[in-house]
């Protein structure tokens, strides 16, 4: 017999590192709660089809980046259709203070990268993934997981002003 999954251990020992892997993909903490939130309510209702315990927490957090994907889809058509009427949103005031410059640069370029490249390099460097559980996680291969990181950093280090 398999081992039950223990939802309620799982979100305690990873909630806080599957929030901080989707507010790099979302940009704001509410959303990224949000994101983690419904993947495990996702989770719960899907628990007795999940076999392997051991899986689980892979299972979670594929989960939490496609719900990071659905929220920026989701904002991405309410601004299309509410361009005219939305108002300039400005950082906040301490905004300035939270990060250090080079940190800022450095959010700034990867905001910029394409979404799957953003993906990649934060399950890398950010979660600390092995190619094979970022492939996993994104439902892609380990050769596209390679590749997008090469890009991604070499996209990086050209918005970054580093020479090769």
């Amino acid at each position: 017999m398999t081992p039950r999954v223990d939802l309620a251990t799982l979100y305690e020992q990873h909630h806080l590192g599957l929030i901080r892997l989707a507010r790099l993909l979302v940009d704001d903490l509410p959303s990224a709660e949000d994101a983690v939130h419904d993947a495990f309510l996702g989770m719960h209702r899907n628990l007795d089809s999940i076999r392997d315990a051991d899986a689980a927490l892979a299972y979670v957090r594929r989960a939490v980046v496609n719900q990071s994907r659905s929220q920026l889809r989701r904002r991405r058509t309410v601004r299309e259709h509410l361009k005219g009427a939305e108002p300039e949103v400005t950082p906040p005031a301490d905004d300035d203070v939270l990060l250090a410059e080079e940190h800022r640069e450095v959010l700034g370029a990867l905001d910029r990268l394409p979404p799957r490249q953003r993906e990649v390099l934060v399950l890398r460097y950010w979660s600390d993934l092995s190619e094979a559980q970022i492939a996993d996680a994104l439902g892609i291969s380990k050769g596209t997981v390679k590749s997008q990181a090469s890009r991604a950093v070499a996209a990086l280090g050209e918005a970054m002003g580093v020479q090769r």
